[in-house]
C-alpha cells in the first residue's frame, strides 16, 4: 500500500513486529525531519502505544514505563503523551480518554478512530470523505473548521466472532 499502514490492520491478523517497526521508523524520520526532540521516554511511549495496537489511559503508559526505570511521577507519561500528540506521533482517542500512536506520521491526513467496546483495540482509518462533508456543512455556515476528530465505537471482527459464538 504504497509504505502506508493498512487502516485494518489493529483488526486484523498480522505482522505486528513490521508494522510496528515501521510506523516507529517513520515518526523517527518525522520527528528527524521537523528538528523534534525524540528523547528516549518519549520513543518508548510511542513504542508502548504501538506494541498494544490500541488506545492507552496515560497511567496504563506510565506504569509500563515505571516497570522500565522510567520513572513512576504521571508528569512522565503526561509530557511524553503531549509531545507525541502535539508531534503528530499520537492520537487523543477522546471517547476513551486515552491515546494511541499514529499509524500515518508525517502524513497529512483525517483520521476516524475504530474502537472495539470490547477489547480496546483502535484502528485509524481515512475520514477524508467524512472530513470533506463537514467542511462543506460548516462553509455553509461561514465556519471555518481548525481540528476536527473523528470516532466510531463498536465491534472489531474477533470480538464480534465471539459475541456471535463463531469464535
Amino acid at each position: 500500500m504504497n509504505g502506508k499502514t493498512d487502516p485494518g490492520r489493529a483488526f486484523a491478523h498480522h505482522d505486528h513486529a513490521h508494522c510496528a517497526g515501521d510506523t516507529l521508523a517513520r515518526a523517527e524520520a518525522e520527528a528527524a525531519r521537523r528538528g523534534l526532540r525524540f528523547t528516549p521516554v518519549r520513543k518508548r511511549v510511542l513504542q508502548i502505544l504501538l506494541e498494544a495496537h490500541r488506545a492507552m489511559g496515560a497511567y496504563e503508559v506510565l506504569d509500563r514505563l515505571s516497570a522500565e526505570g522510567f520513572g513512576n511521577q504521571p508528569p512522565v507519561a503526561y509530557r511524553a503523551l503531549e509531545f507525541l500528540v502535539e508531534a503528530g506521533l499520537a492520537h487523543r482517542v477522546q471517547g476513551l480518554n486515552a491515546f494511541a500512536a499514529c499509524m500515518h506520521p508525517g502524513e497529512t491526513h483525517a483520521p476516524v478512530f475504530l474502537i472495539c467496546r470490547d477489547c480496546d483495540a483502535v484502528a485509524e482509518a481515512q475520514a477524508a470523505p467524512v472530513r470533506a462533508a463537514l467542511d462543506q456543512v460548516a462553509g455553509a455556515l461561514g465556519f471555518a473548521i481548525e481540528r476536527a476528530s473523528f470516532e466510531a465505537v463498536g465491534l472489531c471482527p474477533a470480538c464480534r466472532a465471539r459475541a456471535e459464538g463463531r469464535a
